[in-house]
């Protein structure tokens, strides 16, 4: 047998590592004597409901699956009595209720009558509030149920009205799924089966109790779809799993109401050659493929991103680590140069790299930055700063000092010193209109909110002016427009800002494709510098625009990540190939060596 030691520290560890929320449904860990650590790890995973199947041989409660497996250690009193009665000993009673469900394998009355008296041992446990007994499997009649004492409920398993009286004595209400479908949990219920399971599912809720399936696919989908359905009690042999899953569905599905106005790009300019004289990179921090379907799922089916037929992949790798890291990602686009992960426009020794904002000055250039970050952010840096860690904010904003940007607008004004050599604009839209020689904006003093919490369509509006405010130059530009908080959800596991922030910007793209229609030249490039969450798309509705998202973690990851492009020289960003070829490929197309 296992220590009670270590079924403490089981304990204790499940509860500190697992986050619980309030949660409906609940697990309901089936079959839990077949688990290593029977009662306690579901205890400790989080689960609402323990079920034991009991059989009375030679007067002694076993708990097994089959009668052949009864060994003699395995009693009712020793894995849940006792149990439950050193958790209250120990002060370490949860504060949801938890029902142990027996299901009684041999005959009904003697059985029952055997587990009355087993539990009438523990005083402790019949005065404790959370601890409750629901007997399931073979039972007495219903008109029966109430001269059983109060600390015992049932399991009822029909769909018959019962007696007021006898209803008190019912704790939940549990059917066979299989008695409605045959599904396995993969996909969804067919057409047939989808209204017979609901309008059962109706049927019992007016019972006004719990109710539960027994016989259920044992899956994240099948979770999925019982919990929106409303089922109170899922059955699973993973309680762990289980719980961690339902008890983050809501906070992980997210139903969409920012919508981005779908532009159908003219392609006036695809294939032809016509020289390229501005350059827009759109980077959308932490964008990976996942990102941008549950922005498209989310937005009818469609954006502006969408439209683009130009589509290639690059290898995100830094030079120190599998997965880069914004500094590193942004370094590359920005030098032609991989580096390590936190190193901003320098090489893996450290020493500066010319950027593309600097070369482009040379020769004639404008160059802009707009981003929802700080100015001294990891990615906005990479174009301007010249430093061995990102986090040298100081240090970054002295170089931004001494760059030749001619605008940039963002957040982080109070991390930035005085900078008299730009003219500061009060309003996004004095920025198109103003003959400043060089122009900043700031969006906030700190961080930039995200969408969710009220920047509104600031990004797109600061595209739109920062577009015109460059074009009204009469000199070729190079502009990069970061959306950096796609990237924040993804490390806070949130799929809504993910969806919102992707959305606000498809619309900053289509502000850059509407510009480059109207202004022959005009090549546009848009991708990411990395994936962020290993996020993934499991369910969602398309009715609602409703998604559901999931996460493998809340770092970056280093999956291949897409490149749209449009415009003169497009054709040139298709293929697969590494991130720091962004750089070479715009230089390329604007005929710069």
């Amino acid at each position: 047998m296992i220590s009670f030691k270590y079924k403490i520290r089981i304990l204790l560890i499940l509860l500190i590592g697992l986050k619980i929320s309030a949660q409906n449904p609940k697990a309901h860990s089936h079959n839990d004597y077949e688990h290593k650590i029977p009662f306690w790890y579901a205890l400790g995973a989080g689960a609402q409901s323990i079920e034991a199947d009991v059989f009375l041989e030679n007067n002694e409660l076993f708990v097994a699956h089959n009668q052949r497996d009864i060994s003699k250690a395995r009693t009712f009193e020793n894995l849940y009595l006792k149990s439950i009665e050193q958790v209250t000993e120990l002060n370490l009673t949860p504060e949801k209720p938890i029902q142990i469900l027996i299901d009684i394998k041999t005959d009904a009355k003697s059985t029952l009558q055997k587990i009355v008296s087993e539990i009438k041992k523990h005083p402790k446990i019949i005065s404790q509030k959370t601890f409750s007994f629901v007997i399931s499997g073979n039972q007495p009649k219903p008109e029966e149920f109430t001269s059983y004492p109060d600390f015992i409920k049932f399991d009822y398993q029909h769909l018959i009205n019962l007696t007021p009286q006898q209803w008190e004595k019912v704790a939940l209400v549990s059917l066979n799924f299989r008695h409605y479908s045959s599904w396995n949990g993969k996909g969804g219920l067919t057409e047939e089966d989808l209204p017979k399971v609901n309008n059962i599912i109706k049927e019992a809720k007016k019972f006004h109790k719990p109710i539960r399936f027994w016989a259920i696919p044992d899956s994240k989908t099948s979770w999925e779809f019982f919990a929106n359905a409303g089922v109170d009690y899922i059955n699973t042999d993973k309680p762990k799993e289980c719980v961690e899953y339902i008890s983050t569905l809501k906070s992980r599905t997210y139903k969409n109401e920012l919508f981005s106005e779908v532009y159908t790009p003219k392609f006036l300019y695809e294939n032809k050659n016509i020289p390229v004289k501005n350059v827009i990179l759109l980077i959308g921090d932490g964008n990976g493929l996942s990102q941008i379907s549950s922005s498209v799922l989310a937005n009818k089916g469609q954006l502006t991103l969408t439209q683009l037929k130009n589509i290639g992949l690059i290898k995100t790798s830094s030079t120190d680590n599998f997965s880069t890291d914004s500094a590193a990602g942004a370094s590359a686009f920005g030098t032609g140069k991989k580096t390590k992960n936190r190193f901003i426009g320098v090489d893996t020794e450290g020493k500066p790299i010319e950027n593309l904002t600097e070369i482009l000055s040379k020769k004639g250039f404008n160059t802009g930055i707009i981003t929802t970050d700080e100015i001294v952010g990891a990615t906005p840096s990479a174009f301007y700063a010249h430093q061995k860690d990102r986090g040298m904010e100081k240090e970054i904003a002295d170089d931004l000092a001494k760059s030749k940007l001619t605008f940039f607008a963002a957040g982080g004004k109070s991390k930035v010193p005085d900078l008299p050599q730009f003219t500061l604009a009060q309003k996004p839209e004095e920025i198109s209109t103003s003959r400043a020689e060089r122009l900043a904006y700031y969006i906030s003093d700190k961080g930039v909110p995200s969408y969710l919490k009220g920047r509104g369509n600031l990004l797109s509006d600061l595209v739109e002016n920062g577009l015109q405010f460059l074009n009204s130059r009469k000199k070729p530009f190079f502009m990069m427009i970061e959306a950096a908080q796609i990237d924040s959800g993804g490390h806070s596991n949130n799929t809504g800002t993910i969806v919102t922030e992707g959305i606000d910007f498809d619309r900053a793209i289509t502000k850059a494709v509407q510009f480059a229609d109207q202004n022959p030249g005009t090549l546009i490039v848009i991708t990411a510098d990395h994936e962020t969450g290993g996020f993934s798309i499991p369910h969602g509705d398309l009715k609602t625009n409703t998604v559901e998202g999931d996460f493998t973690t809340d770092d970056h990851s280093a999956t291949l990540i897409p490149v749209f492009s449009y415009g003169p020289k497009s054709e040139n960003f298709t293929g697969v190939y590494e991130n720091n070829e962004i750089f070479h490929k715009i230089l390329s197309t604007l005929k710069i060596k």
